[in-house]
């Protein structure tokens, strides 16, 4: 059986069709169990259409990393989160971040199942990219929370710990609303979040 001819597309348009497809079908079947073959029939392409565009499945695959590890909307937040970090805004600078985390989710859960399978599968590209977004931002903010503690602002713990457990929060109550689907939870995402940002804030502040 032919496959129908696809809808013409410019080229751009297309390789965003190919990612999105992939990401589809990635975030269910992880890396490993998903074809070339399978990705174009879903975009109702020809296999040569994805190699057009993508040499291999790992180009592919490090595309859709790049279009979510670091889009424009992620640059934004990390210039604002900055911001805030200067303006020694404690609270602010917790809200963002879990808020962040938190929406990222809710906005599109298939890139947290892709990157659950990719850690799962122990795949190199996933983790290196990963790393190359989350271990810097971390080091930042634990960089900041040193500062504030040296200035008394916040108690002593240790930095580190202090940013999983803020981050942590934000994944946990993100992956069981939007990635386990508990989604008939009776209060919405900001009042939650700012349930969480008091939390901490009587936890942290001397």
């Amino acid at each position: 059986m032919s496959l129908a001819p696809a809808a013409r597309m410019s080229g751009n348009d297309r390789r965003h069709q190919l990612i999105d497809v992939a990401i589809d079908l990635f975030s269910r079947k992880g890396f490993g169990g998903t074809t070339t073959r399978e990705i174009a029939a879903a975009a109702g392409v020809t296999e040569a259409i994805i190699f057009r565009h993508f040499a291999t499945k790992q180009d592919l695959y490090k595309a859709i990393l790049d279009s979510r590890c670091a889009p424009p909307e992620s640059q934004s937040w990390l210039d604002q989160i900055k911001q805030l970090m200067d303006a020694n805004d404690d609270e602010a600078v917790f809200r963002s971040l879990i808020t962040h985390i938190v929406s990222c989710r809710r906005d599109d859960p298939r890139f947290e199942r892709l990157m659950l399978h990719a850690a799962l599968e122990g795949h190199e590209l996933a983790i290196m990219h990963h790393n190359q977004f989350a271990i810097p931002i971390g080091m930042q903010l634990c960089e900041y929370i040193a500062r504030r503690q040296s200035e008394g602002a916040i108690r002593e713990f240790d930095a580190m710990s202090v940013i999983f457990a803020v981050a942590g929060i934000g994944q946990f109550y993100s992956q069981q609303k939007y990635l386990y689907q508990c989604a008939d939870l009776p209060v919405s995402d900001e009042t939650v979040i700012e349930s969480f940002v008091g939390i901490l804030m009587k936890g942290l502040k001397k």
